[in-house]
């Protein structure tokens, strides 16, 4: 039972990352992304090439994850962060179909649908209650970080490309450079927390980094209460807790996932309904206050 909680601290650490990331992009700067699950996927699989194949030093592997995430993030950025509402969902949706096929079939580099096995358990995680304390530290790490950079200058200028792009560019501002640099950042913690969950799995495949991933990290972000410190906190304990919960019903796991799926679309009915800014609660910004960038 108590490797059974550390478990759970693990991976509920490494969704807090992922829901934070995704709403520094989604509930700071107003973009709505289906790529997450691409950058958590990239960090993966860069430590399990890196460090699980190739024999690399476990922080350099890691790091390598983090800036292929960061370039792929501005690869995508450069040429699309220029687009605005429904064309930037069509533009993650490419990187994530990209980067699914990438890993699905390039079997020489990712193992194709086999995926990579056996990648080593670094010292600092050599035991479950070891994975659960690295993965809490990392949560509030990113956490704090997102915390401190959504109330500095930048993250007030985020805030502004969220209600109104067009005032940002009239009081001087390029918003492209600060949405490509939010994106950037969000990609980097994205695979920071990939690559400490490849070396908890041992194990990673392309079936872990689908789009209907990326949708559910989304999800957890609106459901939570984006734009805000705690939303997405809450929205990844939501999102680790109900499949464990549906396993203790006793619900066979083929039927257990699509009834997952049915009442994630059911929050987010009623969330969206009834309480917009989240279970926790949203953001609450006044455009007015901040005109000087």
């Amino acid at each position: 039972m108590e490797a059974y909680f550390y478990h759970l601290v693990v991976l509920g650490g490494v969704y807090i990352v992922l829901t934070q990331s995704l709403d520094l992009i989604s509930g700071h700067t107003g973009l709505m992304s289906i790529a997450h699950s691409a950058l958590f996927g990239i960090g993966a699989y860069g430590v399990a090439i890196f460090y699980g194949q190739m024999h690399y030093p476990f922080i350099v592997a890691w790091l390598i994850g983090m800036v292929l995430a960061g370039m792929a993030g501005l690869m995508v950025g450069l040429p699309s962060l220029r687009l605005r509402g429904d064309y930037f969902v069509i533009a993650t949706f490419a990187l994530q179909v990209l980067c699914f096929n990438f890993m699905n079939n390039v079997s020489n580099v990712t193992g194709g649908t086999l995926g990579i096995t056996g990648i080593p358990t670094p010292w600092f995680m050599s035991t479950t209650a070891r994975a659960a304390l690295v993965c809490s530290s990392l949560a509030l790490l990113f956490s704090f970080i997102k915390w401190v950079l959504t109330r500095s200058p930048f993250g007030r200028v985020l805030n502004c490309i969220r209600e109104d792009e067009d005032l940002v560019m009239a009081l001087g501002r390029n918003p492209v450079g600060f949405k490509i640099a939010a994106f950037m950042i969000s990609a980097v913690m994205a695979a920071a927390a990939g690559g400490i969950y490849a070396a908890y799995v041992s194990f990673v495949d392309p079936t872990t980094f689908t789009v209907m991933d990326s949708i559910a990290i989304l999800c957890a972000v609106i459901i939570g209460g984006s734009g805000s410190t705690a939303g997405p906190v809450f929205g990844a304990l939501i999102l680790i807790g109900l499949p464990e919960i549906l396993r203790f019903v006793g619900l066979p796991y083929s039927v257990a996932s699509n009834v997952r799926q049915i009442i994630y679309g059911m929050l987010l009915v009623l969330i969206l309904m009834f309480r917009p800014g989240g279970v926790v609660g949203g953001f609450s910004f006044d455009i007015r206050e901040h005109t000087r960038l």
